[in-house]
């Protein structure tokens, strides 16, 4: 039986596993999944699709409106997908960009959802589309991205950086915020800032680091872990090589 529902996630992480494949939309706002080691975002028009019986972690980013659907492993009749099908889909975790002609569809099953209407009939009219639609979406994962980054997706990709620089943040994570292949995040972000994503990390995690020694006076060892650096050295090689100058002479020239 196909369980849909509508739910606000709670900004709290959590994490937990079910038998059935589930598949979450975002309506409004953002959450953050993390399925297998693959973490990525779902916003407006996005998707994750989570393999049943896979722990998963999630949190909510504020306020967000999320679709979830819980399909078991065989189900039959589901508009005409069929069962291999569905295997295939949920092989594995999956971030996937929909096709906004899908939004009219997810607007009525907001309104309907929300209005705690019986939607028994609709769950498996409603799972075959969005299924045909992913199916459909996977033939063709860079179409849609031919166009580039735009300034909110970039916007997007600066806050989570910002937010995530004592971690290794790696194309594979950036590509995942935005739903394209590593590969071609590269491209379109070296398209549409003249860096590469390498370039752009090491500059911000250098900006936040001048920063600190500037306004603190936390150990440089200990900075350079919250800003990201594998040790005080890799701060002080890559302080060096792109400013000019290491951490203690930036550091002595506050006080100057």
């Amino acid at each position: 039986m196909i369980k849909t529902r509508i739910l606000d996630l709670p900004t709290q992480a959590a994490t937990h596993a079910h038998p059935e494949h589930q598949l979450v939309v975002g309506l409004q706002g953002c959450a953050d999944f993390e399925v297998m080691g693959q973490g990525g975002a779902v916003n407006r028009l996005h998707a994750c699709l989570v393999p049943g019986g896979e722990a998963h972690a999630f949190s909510g980013r504020g306020h967000n409106h999320m679709l979830i659907m819980d399909l078991p492993a065989e189900a039959q009749g589901l508009s005409g997908y069929a069962d291999e099908r569905l295997e295939v889909l949920f092989d594995r975790p999956r971030f996937i960009e929909l096709d906004h002609h899908l939004q009219g569809l997810l607007d009525f099953a907001d309104y309907t959802l929300s209005q705690s209407r019986s939607a028994a009939g609709m769950n498996w009219h409603l799972g075959g589309v969005l299924l045909h639609a992913l199916h459909d979406r996977l033939s063709a994962p860079e179409k849609a991205r031919s166009t580039g980054l735009d300034a909110a997706e970039l916007h997007y990709i600066d806050i989570f950086v910002q937010e995530h620089l004592d971690q290794g943040v790696s194309v594979a994570m950036l590509a995942s915020l935005v739903c394209v292949s590593p590969s071609h995040f590269h491209s379109l972000f070296r398209d549409a800032t003249g860096k590469t994503p390498h370039q752009y990390v090491l500059e911000i995690r250098l900006r936040e680091a001048s920063r600190l020694l500037r306004e603190t006076d936390l150990p440089v060892a200990q900075l350079a872990s919250r800003c990201g650096f594998s040790s005080q050295s890799a701060l002080n090689h890559a302080m060096r090589r792109q400013l000019g100058v290491t951490p203690r002479q930036l550091r002595l020239g506050r006080l100057h």
